[in-house]
């Protein structure tokens, strides 16, 4: 038998025992140790250098592969050649990734770069001994993290979820237990624990700083990107009814989705081809879209090209797309982004007609002073110190104000961002006892 196979089957072995008992050690399931590539993303894990395991990974899973084509396929000795020094390659670029991580994994066991040295010329010696000798224990576990990388991965306790049976048939109804992703081999909670009953005729501002979440609820309560949730729109279920009930929602992205060269009056005819229902006569079509041109002011230049509007103008038009359906739930991310406080205005005060209509609209704007008048509920989300999003606040804008003790609503998303963020880092206290107060709330009304 080959002897040199005999040694790399021997040494990875041991290297793998050592592995084993240093995640072991480090809190971590041991067998990860037998995964080619994923012990490397383990130990960089517990050394925080994840970005460098993440890279080993994505280098070593393909060397394998390519090592066994190498090995099993019938090749000519020019694609032998060409394999050799991809895998050439590859390797060199493991071993720089490789022992970025085991420094860092010296930062996490407190040793010096001695080590680091050992480990890149006898791998299984360093890892046996690391793994096996009681002297070496971690001691700077975690501080090392990237601290990114781990937002969400640990699961936020449930505070407040309320999944009632006898919920109204009117309005929206939100109970969103979680929402998750997965990212690499970690599960990521992006939303945790929103619960949200908004009544028609409302217009709602959705408020957090950045990465609270707001997108990723807005995508969940319109069916988009579904949660462990129930949403209910007027007594119908979104998830399970969402062929149908798509066309009761109207959504307007940040970015406005407009063709350039057609005019006003026919991108809006083309809207309604597609979102009105074919049993519509052209007749009502036709009146249809004269009520939503007249509504958001674009009478008067309904027969230029969309390219000759101004920002505010074309605001308008990609509304007026997603309300030729005349939708009863109607969301809206940053409509005002880019507009001059007035414009910003005239285009809330369109809104606030919709919802005047009975319509639920919802959005989401960084400058909400200037039109906070308009609204009748705030929502607040806020990233907890698990950097998990959770609502820290749902009310009237003059509730929002007391409850947080501040004049503004920016200044109320100030106070509930992260200090390394300009923020007064407070999320956790206002998720806290938002919680308790829906709580309270709950226990009068059960008297």
């Amino acid at each position: 038998m080959d002897p040199i196979l005999i040694y790399q089957t021997v040494t990875w072995f041991l290297t793998a025992a050592g592995i084993w008992k240093i995640l072991v050690k480090c809190g971590e399931k041991g067998w990860w140790a037998l995964l080619p590539g994923v012990r490397y993303y383990k130990l960089s894990e517990v050394a925080g250098r994840e970005r460098d395991g993440r890279n080993v990974l994505r280098f070593e899973v393909p060397t394998y592969l390519l090592n066994a084509v190498y090995d099993l396929a019938p090749l000519s000795e020019d694609i032998k050649y060409f394999l050799t020094l991809i895998m050439l390659v590859f390797g060199l670029i493991m071993i720089i990734y490789k022992m970025r991580v085991i420094i860092g994994l010296a930062k996490t066991f407190a040793v010096s770069n001695a080590w680091v040295l050992l480990w890149g010329l006898l791998p299984w010696l360093a890892a046996l001994i690391w793994g096996f000798s009681p002297r070496f224990v971690p001691v700077n576990l975690g501080r090392t993290a990237d601290d990114e990388l781990l937002a969400g991965t640990a699961p936020a306790d449930i505070l407040f979820y309320d999944e009632d049976d006898d919920d109204e048939d009117d309005g929206l109804v939100v109970h969103l237990r979680q929402r998750t992703v997965r990212d690499f081999l970690k599960k990521r909670y992006l939303l945790k624990d929103i619960n949200l009953k908004i009544p028609n005729g409302s217009l709602v501002l959705l408020l957090g700083g950045s990465g609270s979440g707001k997108t990723t609820l807005v995508n969940a309560i319109i069916g988009y990107e579904k949660a462990d949730a129930i949403v209910k729109l007027n007594g119908e279920d979104i998830y399970e009814n969402y062929n149908q009930m798509k066309y009761r929602i109207g959504f307007v992205p940040q970015q406005d989705l407009l063709r350039q060269n057609d005019t006003v009056v026919n991108t809006l005819k083309d809207a309604a081809k597609l979102r009105l229902p074919t049993t519509m006569s052209r007749s009502e079509s036709h009146a249809r879209i004269t009520d939503v041109i007249e509504m958001l002011g674009l009478s008067g230049g309904k027969s230029g090209l969309v390219s000759k509007k101004s920002g505010g103008q074309k605001k308008r038009i990609s509304i007026g797309m997603e309300l030729i359906s005349d939708p009863e739930l109607f969301v809206l991310d940053e409509p005002d982004s880019g507009l001059d406080g007035v414009i910003a205005r005239e285009l809330f005060e369109k809104l606030r007609q919709v919802a005047d209509a009975g319509k639920i609209v919802i959005t989401i704007t960084h400058t909400p002073d200037r039109v906070a008048d308009l609204f009748d509920k705030v929502i607040v989300l806020a990233r907890d110190s698990g950097r998990v999003g959770r609502l820290a606040f749902y009310g009237t804008p003059d509730e929002a104000r007391a409850f947080f003790n501040k004049p503004t609503m920016e200044q109320i998303v100030m106070c509930v961002n992260r200090k390394d963020e300009g923020g007064e880092g407070r999320a956790d206290e206002f998720i806290q006892k938002y919680a308790a107060l829906r709580a309270e709330r709950e226990a009068e009304e059960n008297v």
